[in-house]
């Protein structure tokens, strides 16, 4: 049907799609911004088409110059990624309506899972348990309160238009309600053009677990099991395992069946995701996310399965060409996300040169990539640079190979995650599997301190150093807490740790 894929995104997933279509025969084209240019995706695929502009809106969101690039090259077909135009109901339509095929679901099932309060009706339908609370969108606070006294307080506002925790605000009494609705709205506008908004009760501390479908246009839907989500900062995950540790078969089996049924109701087709918040013995409906997963490998490593590889297979009219056997997962897989942020100084985005990178090898560990050295990492998209994923027989064992891997991974010239990722596999709740979506508020100290051990004597060493040369009047070459330069690495910082960027202000962390 078509043997060649543009794919309309960058960074780690577009290198993971290129990886696909290599697999398959396929050739493959990327498409870049200004700032792009000399990424991993652009040199890897077999084509590259330039966007223009350094900002989304001006590059990996406009439509006409994706489509135009897909013509030019003869691609075949388009695979969106996830983010930018991924869940873009209109892209879908626009790509097929130019004679590509789009590889992902039916602009139909982007739409009916896109708009979260018809999305709700649809699945109370389709026999999918919601959270209580309005029928639809809210018109005005007058209309919210007596709903909220019915729903119960605490309850939540939420977008009806989006997700990724625009929009949303908690209330814990009327007075609170009031407070912030408007301020929701007015959000909700700004981050999707759309300032309708609904009411649900608010779950103080689920555990946020996912459900992997695929579906096939021959009439065969199924479920990949669990992946545990919860770990999560204003509603972006951070690590993810599979299968959950509060998951057993007969759960798995009732949830994975509901997947199954609320996929259907849209009539799906490609790999989705369905979303719950688990409360007890209860779960119930969050959301659906009609692309693959950043999280996808974790699935992948215990069901031995291509994820990418079953959308083009799907899009190109073949049957799902994986079989569950009735088995459980294989082992246990562990995600850490690995970001330009700052953990310490409330994970602030952080820009710089890639200036050494050590990546983990060895049994059991996969990396996804959208980097390498020399890369320049800016403020113009998510802050996601790449994915450290383990594999291993049991969930201790993979923990173990965790903080092995980490301890390996080396990203120098700016800050990132990975000092968090190895706190948080040693943290007590963690290894227990006992934690919830409140994780990170209940464990401030991952945040405060997450300088490794065998740091420590380096830093202290460095903490003499400057004072000795201040007493002897030697210029140590930093003017400000930062090293002087906006996102930089000063010489001592280096001098410390070539490879990462040592905490900011380590005496004295930021609240």
């Amino acid at each position: 049907m078509f043997e060649k894929i543009l794919i309309a995104n960058r960074g780690e997933i577009a290198v993971r799609v290129i990886h696909a279509c290599r697999e398959l025969g396929l050739g493959s084209v990327a498409v870049y911004s200004d700032v792009d240019r000399e990424t991993p995706h652009v040199t890897l695929a077999d084509e590259a088409v330039p966007l223009g502009g350094a900002s989304a809106a001006d590059s990996y969101l406009n439509v006409e110059r994706l489509l135009e690039a897909a013509s030019r090259t003869a691609a075949g077909a388009i695979h969106p990624g996830y983010g930018f135009l991924a869940e873009n109901a209109g892209f879908a339509r626009a790509a097929e309506g130019a004679g590509f095929v789009f590889i992902g679901p039916p602009a139909s099932a982007i739409e009916a899972m896109g708009d979260k309060t018809a999305a709700r009706a649809r699945m109370e339908a389709a026999g999918v348990p919601v959270i209580p609370g309005s029928d639809g969108p809210l018109a005005s606070i007058e209309e919210a309160l007596p709903i909220a006294v019915q729903v119960g307080y605490p309850v939540m506002l939420k977008a009806a238009g989006g997700g990724g925790g625009k929009g949303m605000r908690t209330a814990r009494d009327p007075a609170e309600l009031e407070s912030v609705f408007e301020s929701a709205v007015r959000e909700a506008r700004q981050a999707f053009g759309d300032d309708r908004v609904y009411l649900e009760r608010f779950l103080t501390g689920p555990r946020h677990i996912e459900f992997q479908i695929l579906a096939d246009a021959l009439g065969t839907t199924i479920h990949l099991g669990e992946r545990e989500c919860s770990i999560q900062r204003r509603h972006q995950k951070l690590v993810e395992e599979s299968p959950s540790p509060v998951v057993d078969p007969a759960t798995r089996a009732r949830m994975g069946e509901v997947a199954v049924r609320a996929a259907e109701a849209v009539e799906y087709r490609s790999a989705g995701t369905v979303e719950f918040l688990v409360d007890g013995e209860d779960f119930y409906f969050l959301e659906m996310n009609t692309r693959v997963q950043v999280e996808h490998p974790v699935t992948e490593l215990i069901m031995g399965i291509d994820l990418v590889q079953e959308q083009i297979r799907i899009a190109r009219g073949e049957a799902i060409s994986w079989t569950p056997d009735g088995t459980e997962p294989a082992g246990h897989a562990i995600e850490c996300r690995i970001s330009a942020e700052d953990p310490l100084r409330g994970f602030f985005p952080s820009t710089g040169r890639v200036e050494g990178l050590r990546i983990p090898a060895g049994p059991g560990v996969r990396w996804d990539a959208g980097i390498e050295e020399g890369v320049d990492v800016g403020l113009h998209y998510d802050p996601l640079l790449a994915k450290l994923i383990v594999h291993a027989r049991t969930r201790d064992e993979a923990i173990a190979r965790m903080r092995r891997a980490l301890a390996d991974l080396r990203i120098g010239g700016l800050a990132t995650t990975i000092p968090f990722h190895r706190a948080v596999m040693e943290e007590a709740d963690f290894l227990a599997g006992e934690y919830s979506i409140r994780y990170i508020e209940e464990h401030p100290e991952l945040t405060l301190d997450t300088v490794p051990a065998d740091w420590r004597d380096a830093l202290l060493a460095a903490a003499v150093l400057l004072e000795e040369q201040a007493r002897d009047g030697r210029s140590t070459g930093v003017d400000r807490a930062d090293g002087g330069a906006k996102g930089g690495l000063s010489d001592w910082q280096r001098a410390v740790d070539p490879w990462q960027r040592p905490v900011p202000e380590w005496t004295h962390p930021p609240e």
